[in-house]
């Protein structure tokens, strides 16, 4: 299946701008001129630019065209700090245990969020954190292979998926939720947890150049864990 016209306008624009051709504050072209490059309806163009602007890799300014924003990353109130960098902070041993890191079919749920097509490829990793041997966070994460084509060729046990993402696809933008929830039998054995412990658990979908770049589930024993943070 072809992709639609106004995602090639969006991968026109992101390319250029992946390619160091386009910098922040440059102006891009107009609706008119993107419309007569690719032979299309400006409706089509319009779509491709709206889109571009609501993921915040492009910004529209009345009157006088639209511009490559500012990446949002810099300024996000949602630090996201590697677990071991923060298990370090606190003076305390830190260790990984890489428990699966390969290949994977995105499910049509899991495409949708990842706004991919079902049966798109993607990287799937597991990954267990410890602090001073003690199991802390267990990691399961799903990684889009256009942002890190060599996501599943990395040592997880010397650097943190988040380290590797941050460095080679950095963020654009970040929504998270945190809430309770029931681990199934294996995430309860791995973090060592017994039947009666509460579990929390961060859903968090990241973007980088201009698509979801990662989703991952980040379990935490209740009683071992807790979130901080301030503004």
């Amino acid at each position: 299946m072809n992709a639609p016209a106004y995602q090639g306008i969006k991968d026109f624009i992101l390319g250029r701008i992946h390619a160091g051709e386009w910098a922040e504050g440059d102006l891009v072209p107009s609706e008119n001129e993107l419309a007569r490059e690719f032979k299309v309806a400006r409706m089509t163009v319009n779509r491709a630019l709206r889109e571009l602007t609501a993921e915040q890799v492009l910004t529209r300014v009345q009157g006088a065209g639209t511009f490559v924003a500012r990446p949002k990353y810099e300024s996000t109130l949602v630090a996201i700090r590697s677990i071991s960098d923060e298990i370090v902070a606190r003076g305390h041993r830190y260790r990984a245990d890489v428990l699966q890191l390969g290949a994977a079919v995105a499910d049509a749920a899991l495409a949708e969020e990842m706004q991919l097509a079902a049966g798109h490829p993607v990287f799937h990793s597991r990954v267990l954190h410890l602090e001073n041997d003690e199991p802390v966070q267990l990691e399961e994460r799903w990684v889009n292979p256009a942002v890190a084509p060599e996501y599943a060729l990395q040592d997880f046990t010397s650097v943190t998926p988040n380290q590797y993402l941050v460095r080679v696809a950095p963020l654009q933008r970040v929504e998270y939720r945190i809430e309770a929830a029931t681990p199934e039998s294996d995430i309860r054995a791995h973090l060592a947890m017994d039947d009666t412990e509460p579990c929390l658990v961060l859903h968090r979908r990241t973007w980088s150049q201009g698509v979801v770049a990662s989703i991952a589930n980040l379990w935490h024993p209740g009683t071992r864990y807790r979130f901080t943070g301030h503004f």
